[in-house]
């Protein structure tokens, strides 16, 4: 199966080189789109050298810094049209391993619609977090679970494997929400399509350079989206009752606007 990691970043510049490379080493068949929404730091031209070096590495230049999730959407948008049949997302800043990528991958090959990279299943893990933050996150996803229904235990993971099919299936033109909100939001649509739904296990590390583009205003509309989502579910009743089978995957051990600068 062809798939096109997306790479959203901004402010990239200490780390795009070498997690470019260790995506090129994990899984040397997967091209990857670079999604830059015009870093200062010149992150897209560290991309673009990168993608001379290494090969199959696209960058695409946005005008302005629109969000994590308007990134996602144009790079699948883009993915979609060039016939890929996996579309991944995953962070630009080395917290998510590209070693586990291939794990994903053989995932959504099996049969999946959706691969998510876990924390909170089996062989998962965030080894540097202090417990507080393990227990806000941790009960953040209980939330979405009670509200939503989905019985998935990493909703808010940002490392994950699309099948080309689904994504086509829920409209994401429609899909508005960003950080936070956006990693809920499609488990939320991929399972209302009737996605089937894995976990695969993965370590989750805490940047080493750069700066975090968490907020509170990216936590507090995601908490508000699940809320309203939750209770136009049960009081007006939109969203339709597809069922869908969720397995969790045996961790292996080892295993807007934009213009478009593309690497040769």
């Amino acid at each position: 199966m062809r798939a096109l990691v997306v790479l959203p970043t901004y402010q990239e510049a200490e780390n795009v080189a070498e997690v470019l490379r260790r995506l090129r080493a994990a899984a040397p068949g997967a091209d990857v789109l670079v999604v830059d929404d015009s870093s200062p730091d010149g992150t897209a031209a560290i991309a673009k050298a990168a993608g001379h070096e290494l090969g199959g590495i696209d960058v695409l230049v946005r005008p302005t810094k629109s969000g994590l999730g308007s990134a996602y959407r144009a790079g699948f948008a883009e993915g979609l049209a060039r016939g890929y049949d996996v579309l991944v997302e995953m962070d630009s800043d080395l917290s998510h391993d590209p070693a586990r990528l291939p794990a994903l991958l053989r995932a959504v090959e099996a049969g999946a619609d959706l691969a998510v990279g876990s924390r909170y299943v089996p062989g998962g893990s965030i080894p540097s977090w202090p417990v507080h933050r393990r227990f806000l996150s941790r009960a953040g996803n209980r939330y979405v679970d009670l509200v939503l229904d989905l019985s998935v235990r990493d909703a808010t993971s940002g490392f994950r494997a699309y099948r080309a099919e689904i994504l086509r299936r829920i409209d994401l033109a429609s899909v508005r929400a960003d950080g936070y909100g956006f990693q809920i939001e499609m488990v939320y649509r991929v399972a209302a399509a009737g996605g089937q739904i894995v976990e695969q296990p993965i370590e989750f590390v805490d940047r080493q350079r750069g700066t975090s583009k968490m907020s509170f205003r990216i936590i507090a509309e995601a908490l508000l989206l699940v809320t309203w989502w939750g209770v136009r579910d049960r009081v007006v009743g939109r969203r339709p009752h597809l069922p869908f089978r969720l397995h969790l995957a045996p961790h292996s051990g080892s295993s807007s606007s934009a213009r478009s600068s593309r690497v040769a």
